[in-house]
């Protein structure tokens, strides 16, 4: 079961479907996923990124790893979803992905102990952390240079899972550039979800990018962006 958006026949489709061999079925319907389209899975309130959360990619930038969460914000704005594109602005000279895993919550939560953590939670999908490196590393905030014009590809859609051990890739144009797994993220979701939670309420369809692996590199026009994940999907993106 997943649970997601999409276009069909020009109608837009939204809640529970079963997928099954290359097949959505909802509320008894029938249709074949290459006959669909994929609209970002939830329109979230904000947005809340996680850096640094995977040690080997602390290292790779040359920071050090932190000792609780490092937070940011990306604006609503930038979200787009699968198979849209991925726009370069003029602005800045290099555009990173950042594959990562999304955590998106399912009812409005303060103050969550990591133990009631699961109880918040709607399900996992994929995110692109799409960022103006270059500007980042000139020393613009870290909300501004992530919060470009589809800077935030999501979906395709949510899934319920056990997100302790699994497996994450991104692939640049068929190739692998990113792998690692879930298991290597420094601060786990439950520990994320009460961290977060102290520090504000947290909304229905917010969303929790929880950080990327090491392998991060550079965009340009004409590339395909994917980013898979065990047991939830593959997000693809166009760049241009």
């Amino acid at each position: 079961m997943a649970y997601g958006r999409f276009v069909y026949a020009g109608e837009v489709f939204e809640g529970y479907f079963e997928l099954s061999d290359g097949k959505i079925i909802y509320d008894g319907i029938e249709f074949d996923v290459s006959t669909v389209k994929f609209l970002p899975p939830v329109k979230p309130e904000k947005i809340i990124g996680v850096a640094l959360n995977y040690e080997d990619h602390a290292k790779e930038l040359g920071m050090e790893v932190p000792k609780e969460p490092a937070l940011f914000l990306k604006s609503p704005s930038s979200v787009v979803g699968d198979n849209d594109y991925i726009i370069l602005p003029q602005k800045p000279k290099r555009v990173d992905y950042e594959g990562e895993l999304a955590v998106v919550i399912k009812k409005r939560c303060k103050n969550v102990s990591k133990e009631d953590a699961e109880d918040y939670i709607l399900g996992y999908t994929c995110f692109n952390d799409v960022t103006a490196r270059d500007l980042q590393q000139a020393g613009w905030q870290w909300d501004i240079v992530k919060s470009f014009d589809t800077f935030s590809p999501i979906g395709p859609y949510i899934v319920d899972i056990d997100p302790s051990n699994l497996k994450i890739r991104t692939y640049l144009n068929g190739k692998v550039v990113q792998y690692s797994s879930t298991k290597n993220l420094i601060f786990d979701i439950p520990t994320l979800i009460e961290y977060i939670s102290s520090l504000m309420t947290l909304k229905k369809y917010d969303v929790i990018a929880t950080g990327t692996p090491p392998g991060v590199g550079a965009l340009k026009s004409g590339d395909v962006v994917e980013v898979e994940i065990e047991g939830i999907g593959r997000l693809k993106n166009y760049v241009r």
